[in-house]
């Protein structure tokens, strides 16, 4: 079974198989060839046929991954191509009806440029080609930017699918498109419209460098599984950290030898067997002087990249979660998140991996017109750093960008070269030292809601920093948009000056009274805070996943609404749209629209998470929801009537706080023991970043760089090569180790 996990390609068309299966007795090997229902008892029978018809990580892939021999279009022969003298440059082209640029599709019968629909993804446009199709009856359409001289991509809306076209060089033709000039490229421009190493896939992706394939341990690629490259860049990172080598690759015939009956099912193993996989060389060796002569007479000479399959690991990891089990592109980082919450629950051997990334953040809040203020304290794994648009060293170049852009694509000409915003590393610093407004703050000095600042410090600084450049926001019309930046990002990183100080001499702090709670008797009258929903939605969590929480939490702010999210991630409607109950069908246990009263008089978890959030301990919570019928605003009167409980609650929560460290920026423990850090300086060095191409990032492509052994190495899923020219301007993620004093 382990073949089964290098690079070979089961699909290929070269080969036919023939499936056989035995049944092996040991310790003699004395081999039944299956079936066999004559000389096998019934329940082994069953045990085999269950066996058999069980599919496994390769065969459970959405259908849609597979690909389906195209058929050719009804219309293809007949189809009626107007003569309205529509001509069609060979690039830098746009939508007729909207400024899209991407997506576009040229309908065969009058030559109209139009975008396709939306996808749920990022990509896609408004829909227009299709409106066009309804308004006028002309069936085919071309991809541009698919055109090359072996065919292009063609939609029949007609026939609702994906169609041949083989008359598509005659049809081309007809608008002055010669296929044989033509190559597919990213964004609909020809090879030779683009300066070298301008465009970001180019310049990440170091291409038109000829890079030396890297082999041997350590040096493994991991085959894309179809927008799958965010986990490959991020694995790679992981496991060039020495601690997750110890607990994983060194403690590997432990964790075999004590895996459950189903392996495939456990993560220490599946982690185990990728880091054997990545860290081995077993699967990253140079090809044999035999097989390279054979390539040189064939004239078709290129590196062999062996590298392995992680297809098991993907199906386990992404089990449940409603994005990461898709064939949908991923956030790096939002991974990056789910895979330590993964490492801290199932802990491997006495001290966890994830350890090395977990820092406390001290978080001060000052009430604007009391000047009181509040100090808390939350852990973290990622440091998160604004880009500093307005510190831009070449805003002269970039004005001139943007005129010279505007008049190209008015004139339908090829854009110009592009100018990329250089930010200096210190200005970006700078934004996330400085204080932040905090929307909607209710003030405890005065009682009232009031104006904010919150002000962020390292409480303390961890073994190996990540640093996340927020690339990625939102515009007006909730589209996510990309920055397409270049930050000069420091091989050596001193950040003790962010050291957090505590309460200052002549600081006062705000009084410990929590807000009181509003629910209407009508949820549909609750509106939402679209700026907390906004913070919610930058940090990388799904749109509606961020509309529910802030929801259910009752517009209470971001942070509160943060703590929902992190307790409601792994349930399956998690980014499902919000559904606001119509009035009358809330529950008449007063939950009001805050979830359906659950079975056994089980409290609902978003009015849980409201009273928690108040400071409150869960059990606490739970016990006062139940015996007040899951009304909200009795059950915190029965709290405060109820002080001795309380104390009885603390000791038993102490130990339940230990247990909950895996989840991601959850206010800090207030246990004895409090959270697992590693503290230690400031000063850190650089050796690894993830980079992403493309718009957004549910769409694009991942890529990595890691120093080692003195040197620079890019990992493009199957691709290990010495590293010429890394990007390090161009990155998303960035790993720093701590420098020993």
């Amino acid at each position: 079974f382990s073949d089964l996990e290098t690079n070979s390609d089961l699909n290929s068309d070269d080969f036919e198989y023939e499936d056989e299966a035995k049944l092996v007795i040991f310790p003699d090997h004395y081999e039944i060839s299956l079936p066999n229902i004559e000389e096998l008892p019934a329940l082994v029978t069953i045990a085999c046929d269950a066996l058999l018809s069980a599919k496994s990580p390769y065969r459970k892939q959405d259908p849609d991954s597979w690909e389906e021999e195209l058929q050719a279009s009804k219309h293809a022969k007949t189809l009626v191509q107007l003569d309205n003298g529509v001509r069609i440059p060979p690039s830098g082209w746009k939508c007729s009806k909207c400024d899209l640029r991407e997506n576009l599709w040229l309908n065969l019968t009058d030559g109209s440029v139009l975008c396709g629909k939306w996808f749920f993804d990022g990509s896609g446009g408004n829909g227009h080609a299709m409106e066009h199709y309804k308004e006028t009856g002309y069936p085919l359409a071309v991809k541009l930017g698919t055109i090359t001289p072996d065919g292009a991509d063609v939609y029949s809306f007609d026939e609702e699918e994906p169609v041949l076209d083989p008359h598509i060089a005659k049809h081309l033709a007809h608008f002055g498109i010669d296929m044989l000039q033509m190559q597919v490229t990213e964004n609909g421009l020809r090879d030779n419209d683009i300066k070298p190493r301008v465009s970001e896939w180019e310049v990440i992706q170091e291409a038109g460098v000829k890079l030396k394939p890297m082999y041997g341990p350590g040096y493994t690629g991991m085959k894309n599984l179809g927008n799958s490259c965010y986990l490959n860049a991020v694995m790679q990172a992981i496991f060039s950290i020495p601690e997750f080598q110890r607990a994983y690759v060194g403690n590997l015939p432990r964790i075999f030898d004590y895996s459950p009956l189903d392996p495939t099912q456990d993560f220490n193993t599946q982690m185990a067997k990728l880091g054997h996989g990545l860290l081995s060389g077993q699967y990253s060796k140079p090809p044999m002087k035999s097989e390279l002569i054979e390539q040189v007479m064939k004239e078709e000479h290129k590196p062999q990249h062996s590298g392995i399959s992680p297809q098991m690991f993907k199906a386990f990891i992404s089990k449940g979660h409603p994005e990461f089990s898709s064939n949908r592109q991923q956030d790096a980082q939002e991974f990056f998140l789910h895979l330590i919450n993964l490492v801290e629950r199932n802990p491997v051997g006495s001290e966890n991996p994830s350890d090395v990334f977990r820092f406390l953040v001290e978080e001060r809040t000052q009430c604007c017109q009391s000047r009181k203020v509040r100090y808390t304290e939350r852990v973290d794994y990622i440091m998160q750093l604004p880009v500093a648009m307005e510190a831009a060293t070449n805003k002269d170049e970039l004005i001139a960008y943007e005129l010279k852009r505007r008049e190209a694509e008015a004139a339908r000409r090829p854009p110009p070269e592009l100018v990329r915003a250089k930010i200096p590393f210190s200005a970006c610093l700078q934004a996330f030292s400085e204080p932040s407004n905090v929307e909607d703050f209710w003030s405890s000095a005065l009682q009232a809601k009031s104006a904010g600042v919150k002000t962020s410090r390292f409480a303390s600084f961890p073994e190996y920093l990540v640093v996340q450049i927020k690339k990625f926001t939102f515009g007006l019309d909730w589209i996510p948009k990309k920055l397409d930046v270049s930050i000069d990002m420091p091989d050596f990183l001193d950040i003790n000056h962010l050291r957090a100080r505590g309460l200052q001499p002549g600081e006062e702090e705000l009084p410990d009274i929590a807000p009181p709670i509003i629910i209407p008797d009508d949820p549909k009258a609750l509106d939402i805070d679209e700026s907390s929903v906004m913070q919610l939605a930058e940090m990388g969590f799904p749109l509606e996943a961020c509309r529910k929480a802030v929801y259910y939490t009752g517009n209470l702010g971001a942070e509160v609404a943060f703590n929902w999210i992190i307790a409601h991630m792994e349930e399956p409607d998690f980014a499902e749209p919000l559904v606001i109950p119509a009035f009358g069908e809330v529950a008449s246990s007063g939950a009001a629209g805050f979830g359906a009263v659950g079975l056994d008089n089980q409290p609902p978890e978003e009015m849980v998470a409201i009273i928690i959030s108040m400071g409150f301990q869960r059990d606490l919570a739970i016990q006062a929801l139940k015996a007040t019928n899951n009304n909200l605003e009795r059950a915190l009167e029965w709290i405060f009537s109820h002080p001795e409980l309380e104390e009885e609650i603390e000791p038993a929560m102490d130990m339940m706080n230990m247990a909950n460290n895996a989840n991601t920026n959850i206010l800090a423990e207030t246990g004895s023991e409090g959270p697992r850090i590693k503290d230690g300086s400031g000063r850190y060095e650089l050796f690894g970043f993830i980079s992403h191409m493309g718009t957004s990032t549910m769409s694009g492509h991942y890529v990595c760089h890691l120093k080692k052994e003195g040197r620079w190495v890019i990992y493009n899923d199957l691709r290990v090569c010495a590293s010429e020219r890394p990007p390090k301007d161009l990155g998303y993620i960035y790993f720093y180790h701590r420098i020993p004093s």
